[in-house]
């Protein structure tokens, strides 16, 4: 009876799932507008108010998408089905949140932000989502080489920024662990610029860097972009 929930092609199911991403957006827009500086007292307890009404809304639609489910735990452990159950932690924090003696748990606002998480079903609108997720599928041995080479340069970056620039800024190169945050900026050529090398021989360091973080980063877009051209 409530196997529509899960069937796009249907018109019911179309209506069905339009609602929710509906309700996803306006959910997005409360968080968006709570995060005003100008909101009143009033305002932020309406605001409040609609963010309990949305979770509610959400935990229901979980429910439903378990009954309608073939089988129940292929939802639950689905793609879909985990960031759902994201969407609906923050009202279970909420109620808690609601007792006297529990009241510190207020102080977890970070926890709504789970809630938008179900922005991801936003992507079954698109067929072009589901060539996407079967061409990082198709190669993701050679997107894990990359990202195990990704992370063996990234601490070997680290060490030698280190080794470079220790002794010349030991405040900002203090270990290898502060040296990271470098790697991870150089590498992937962000470039925050708020630590970087003096030295000679780290400058040099830095261009080498540079150039590999180019290479990590282009080689598995190009594998990504010529795997959707062979899908067409």
């Amino acid at each position: 009876m409530l196997k529509f929930v899960h069937d796009l092609s249907s018109w019911r199911g179309k209506a069905f799932n339009f609602i929710v991403y509906g309700m996803i957006l306006f959910t997005s827009i409360l968080f968006s507008v709570s995060t005003h500086p100008s909101i009143t007292p009033l305002q932020k307890a309406s605001l409040e108010t609609l963010f309990f009404a949305s979770s509610v809304f959400f935990l229901f639609e979980y429910v439903i998408r378990i009954i309608a489910a073939d089988k129940a735990t292929s939802y639950i452990f689905s793609f879909y089905g985990f960031f759902d159950f994201l969407a609906i932690i923050p009202l279970f924090v909420g109620i808690l949140a609601s007792l006297q003696s529990l009241q510190s748990l207020q102080s977890l606002r970070l926890l709504r932000f789970l809630r938008l998480l179900s922005l991801v079903k936003l992507f079954k609108l698109t067929p072009a989502f589901t060539r996407l997720a079967k061409a990082f599928k198709n190669i993701k041995s050679e997107l894990t080489i990359f990202l195990i080479a990704a992370i063996v340069l990234i601490y070997l970056s680290a060490v030698g920024i280190f080794v470079f620039e220790n002794a010349a800024q030991p405040e900002v190169f203090n270990s290898i662990f502060d040296s990271l945050w470098w790697a991870v900026a150089t590498l992937t050529t962000v470039g925050y610029g708020d630590i970087y090398p003096i030295t000679i021989a780290g400058r040099v360091f830095t261009i080498f860097i540079v150039f590999i973080g180019l290479g990590i980063i282009s080689i598995p877009a190009a594998l990504l972009s010529s795997e959707l051209m062979r899908k067409q």
